[in-house]
């Protein structure tokens, strides 16, 4: 699956995939992530700054989901090559220089790393992992991640989701897929006081929405 057979600027064709650089080689063309029209720069400057809860957009990391069995010892063995990190098993995450992979269902990850390097990455994972049985899309465009931090984080968020997050049953590193208000979210514990949100693209309006909403009565700086 993964012999490279052809390559371009911005197209990579192998035996039975071909993979597409979604950053555009035309630097006049603007990337916006899902809250770019929300303006959270202008937000931040006119914003409390010692509020009790701050929401950041990571914007326009590179997302990519992954899917195989780890019982495969070749599909292990590359994604640690690659990743420099073993695949998190229930409910957890790591991360290591940048980039965090987050346990989604028993044959399936999410991957983000730094915006730009998601195309080389994808090859690298595809070289190294061989010709076993797996499989990689990228969806970057698709979401983005929104950052929560603060004294009053933990609290906020029991409004959001019905999954218990008190640090006793969410502890750090643990990531989970839930309802949150009306949509979903993939929530991860960052640390005690921190938490990582990441939205779909279509739900990125509503839950910004809800966010500010569930942060009034504690108070929220937004970190541009």
């Amino acid at each position: 699956m993964s012999n490279i057979t052809t390559q371009t600027d911005t197209t990579v064709s192998t035996q039975n995939v071909v993979q597409m650089n979604q950053i555009p080689a035309d630097d006049s063309v603007r990337a916006e992530s899902p809250l770019y029209h929300a303006d959270l720069k202008t937000v931040a400057e006119k914003g409390a700054q010692d509020a009790g809860i701050t929401l950041q957009e990571l914007a326009l990391l590179d997302h990519l989901v992954l899917r195989g069995n780890t019982d495969n010892a070749a599909f292990a063995a590359g994604v640690e090559s690659a990743l420099g990190m073993t695949l998190p098993a229930n409910l957890q995450s790591t991360e290591n220089e940048g980039r965090v992979i987050r346990w989604i269902s028993p044959d399936e990850w999410l991957i983000t790393t730094t915006g730009g390097t998601g195309f080389e990455l994808e090859q690298q994972l595809r070289e190294a992992i061989g010709d076993t049985h797996f499989a990689i899309v990228n969806v970057s465009g698709g979401q983005t991640v929104i950052t929560v931090d603060g004294a009053d984080s933990e609290e906020m968020l029991k409004k959001c989701t019905p999954y218990d997050i008190h640090i006793s049953h969410m502890p750090v590193g643990k990531v989970v897929t839930s309802l949150f208000g009306k949509s979903q979210a993939v929530i991860r514990r960052t640390g005690e006081q921190g938490f990582e949100l990441v939205i779909r693209r279509s739900f990125a309006d509503y839950s910004w929405l809800w966010l500010q909403d569930a942060c009034a009565e504690f108070g929220f700086s937004v970190k541009a």
